[in-house]
């Protein structure tokens, strides 16, 4: 049953995808982008990724579409056409998925107990995270603990991206919008949306914190929580207005979370190496090795929350800054 119901997936997506390619109104276009993201998050809880279908729904089908439709108000609503390179793309595009789908042939199948990551990677962690960190989510100790170079690496790259977006537009988030234009654009003349997103807002970013500090033992961590509390917040700006909810998290506030939550990650890779220990070795952070780590993974999963959600916010606040002076 799970795969022909993954077969239907497949199916809408190829449809999904074909129809954004063919549209040429780009509210359409993003419309069904979104549509596309929740396809894949569903496709991803069907993986048993569902910290990565949680991020997925968030960020994909939630935050992206909203950044888009922010873009949309300083442009054009139909894409202008172009008759130059289709059959290049489209040649490319073919032998691509095709190179794609002979390599496929070659891996092993779904759940292949015999797979060499299974005969490998997956024993060694398993038995390493029950020794050394003794967390139940191992996926969160591979990526807070073993892999948390690659991790710091991915905050920066956050960090700087959101960095860049505020440089393109010009820095907006840290203009202070009209109170009655906001207040004129905001949804909180609608009555059933304000009072059922009134009832939504506080289970959205009770759950992002509990995704924020339960990710050890179960799906989450620092990305999810902090595209959850961002998305409540984006929520709150849609029905009360930027008015009011740059006055709840001001623009400087969002600058200094973005930027604290990346130094609060390398900083604990630093208390390691002033007490002996090697960058990101939480084993010196206590005196119990296994207690530190979880300290560790504890703390650094709150900067990557922390630059997460500061960097999606002031990303939202500088697009809908432009969009008022548009």
């Amino acid at each position: 049953m799970i795969a022909v119901f993954s077969i239907f997936l497949l199916s809408l997506l190829v449809i999904t995808a074909g129809a954004v390619i063919r549209a040429s109104n780009l509210f359409v276009a993003v419309m069904l982008m979104g549509i596309f993201s929740l396809l894949i998050a569903v496709n991803f809880f069907l993986l048993d990724a569902a910290d990565v279908a949680l991020t997925e729904a968030a960020v994909g089908a939630g935050i992206s579409t909203v950044l888009f439709l922010g873009a949309l108000s300083v442009l054009d609503g139909a894409e202008k056409p172009r008759f130059s390179g289709r059959k290049t793309a489209l040649v490319s595009i073919l032998i691509a998925g095709l190179a794609m789908g002979y390599a496929t042939l070659y891996e092993p199948s779904f759940g292949d107990p015999s797979a060499p990551a299974h005969q490998h990677l997956t024993p060694w962690f398993m038995q390493t995270t029950a020794e050394q960190v003794d967390i139940p989510n191992v996926i969160t100790a591979i990526l807070g603990s073993f892999r948390g170079y690659d991790t710091l690496g991915e905050v920066f790259v956050v960090l700087v991206a959101g960095i860049g977006v505020l440089f393109l537009l010009g820095n907006q988030s840290g203009a202070q919008p009209n109170s009655a234009r906001a207040s004129s654009e905001s949804l909180k003349h609608y009555l059933i949306p304000r009072m059922v997103g009134r009832l939504l807002i506080p289970f959205i970013i009770l759950f992002g914190l509990y995704v924020q500090f339960h990710g050890e033992y179960g799906p989450g961590g620092g990305f999810q929580a902090g595209a959850l509390i961002a998305a409540g917040m984006i929520l709150y700006t849609l029905l009360e207005g930027q008015d009011r909810a740059l006055a709840v998290l001001t623009p400087k506030f969002l600058r200094v979370l973005m930027a604290s939550g990346a130094l609060l990650y390398a900083g604990v890779g630093v208390v390691g190496l002033l007490k002996g220990g090697y960058f990101l070795d939480y084993s010196v952070l206590a005196e119990n090795p296994v207690t530190a780590q979880q300290i560790g993974i504890i703390t650094i999963e709150l900067g990557v929350g922390m630059t997460v959600t500061g960097v999606l916010l002031s990303i939202f606040h500088a697009f809908a800054a432009r969009g008022k002076q548009a």
